[in-house]
């Protein structure tokens, strides 16, 4: 026969711990960040455009300089 009582808990436990502060009060936003007065001009598209224009005008820098310093020393 066994000896364990089934009325009888083995195990007292702790009440159920309070839930953090984080999960019961959310901190609020201050204030919803706004879209600023040129917000199209700041648009990821326009950043790559102005990218692959800048890149041009390098490239044709370059080319420039390439092509007056190959007149200088060749003529």
């Amino acid at each position: 026969m066994s000896k364990l009582k089934p009325g009888k808990k083995s195990v007292e436990l702790q009440p159920e711990a309070r839930a953090s502060r984080i999960r019961r009060d959310p901190v609020r936003a201050e204030k919803a960040p706004g879209l600023s007065h040129n917000a199209w001009w700041e648009s990821r598209e326009w950043e790559i455009r102005l990218a692959v224009v800048g890149i041009i005008f390098f490239a044709l820098a370059i080319n420039a300089v390439v092509f007056d310093l190959g007149e200088l020393l060749f003529k």
